[in-house]
């Protein structure tokens, strides 16, 4: 069972004060935060991509680098790269460079994203949303089987019998697909053979298990051995030393988060109500203290199957150094729990 952190290096407003940090004060930090992340014991770091005022992180590819130069074990990951709207040929390159300066740590997680400000900016039309993420995960995955490559698509100029540099330490280099619980999307990684990372943002996250199964076995019907998969999630949530001190610590950026996005796509005004239910145990806020955070873990590999999980923190703009007590105490309270409790579980199933 690995734990980690994810995150979209948000630059909102301060939800007290109205203050707005920069971009490059966040993007630091988020370095830092990282460090932190591996001096006590998590397994993953990953960071979205994002193109809009409210975000830092259009080159996850850089931060991570920056970050993999004081980092010794934990594995650096895109999440996700918008690929639909980016070049296979310079994501693979950007991703073996921070593979070769991380000694093979590098991953990408692969996902059209549900944010769309990267079409028009790269001059990508979004009726061909699907179409554009299929043919290029094709052209990624053909540049991890070979050096030199031969590909020809419908928007992207063909590649004829060319190499592709650096190549990455690992081989291969590993590709996981993003869904937010899409079964097209889901199916498509069984069948790849791909990894998976769901997003469980809402909801009961034991709702995801019929769509884990659904992918296994898919895996299964492409002769895919389904055991060796990891399935991973990714969900909002916070930790401090008390669980009332947890929630009124993340409830204010989270509400304002989720409001203005909510304003955006026509969803209704996020409350504490909603916020408290969604921070039950069957509930997708992993908010509280260690205790209560470690056993919505483990209820969640034990109940869905997952074997990765990643905690979105901060979900907008909170004080760095809360941000960073949450990290310590994951890593050195919540993750030991959960690999003890799964292993001893995993035992006495056998």
């Amino acid at each position: 069972m690995e734990i980690g952190i994810s995150t979209f290096v948000e630059t909102t407003p301060d939800s007290q004060t109205g203050e707005v940090i920069s971009h490059a004060q966040r993007i630091r930090e988020v370095v830092e935060e990282i460090v932190l992340a591996d001096q006590v014991g998590l397994d993953v770091y990953g960071v979205g991509e994002h193109h809009r005022k409210d975000y830092a992180a259009s080159a996850p590819a850089v931060i991570l680098a920056a970050a993999a130069a004081q980092t010794q074990r934990i594995r650096l990951t895109s999440a996700v790269t918008v690929l639909s709207s980016d070049d296979p040929v310079r994501v693979f390159q950007d991703f073996a460079t921070l593979d070769g300066i991380s000694n093979g740590r590098a991953e990408i997680m692969a996902g059209r994203g549900s944010f769309i400000e990267s079409f028009p900016l790269f001059g990508y039309d979004l009726d061909n949303y699907d179409e554009l993420f299929d043919e290029k995960l094709e052209l990624l995955l053909k540049i991890r089987e070979s050096e030199k490559v031969t590909w020809k698509g419908g928007h992207r100029p063909a590649i004829h019998n060319l190499g592709v540099y650096p190549r990455p330490v690992q081989n291969p280099l590993p590709v996981w697909i993003g869904s937010g619980g899409n079964q097209e999307s889901v199916v498509r990684a069984g069948l790849l053979g791909l990894p998976l990372v769901l997003a469980i943002i809402g909801g009961s996250p034991v709702q995801f298990a019929p769509l884990v199964e659904l992918y296994k076995k898919a895996a299964r019907h492409a002769c895919h051995d389904a055991s060796l998969l990891p399935v991973a999630s990714h969900s909002h949530g916070f930790i401090a030393e008390t669980t009332e001190l947890a929630a009124d610590k993340f409830f204010p950026s989270t509400q304002q988060s989720m409001n203005v996005l909510g304003r955006e796509r026509g969803w209704g005004p996020y409350t504490r109500s909603s916020f408290d239910a969604a921070r039950s145990f069957e509930g997708a806020l992993y908010v509280g203290d260690s205790d209560t955070v470690a056993k919505k873990i483990i209820h969640l590999r034990k109940q869905v199957g997952i074997t990765r999980f990643l905690l979105h923190v901060p979900v907008g703009t909170m004080p760095h150094d809360d941000v960073m007590r949450a990290i310590e105490l994951l890593g050195t309270e919540v993750a030991p729990r959960v690999r003890e409790e799964i292993s001893k579980w995993e035992s006495e199933s056998k």
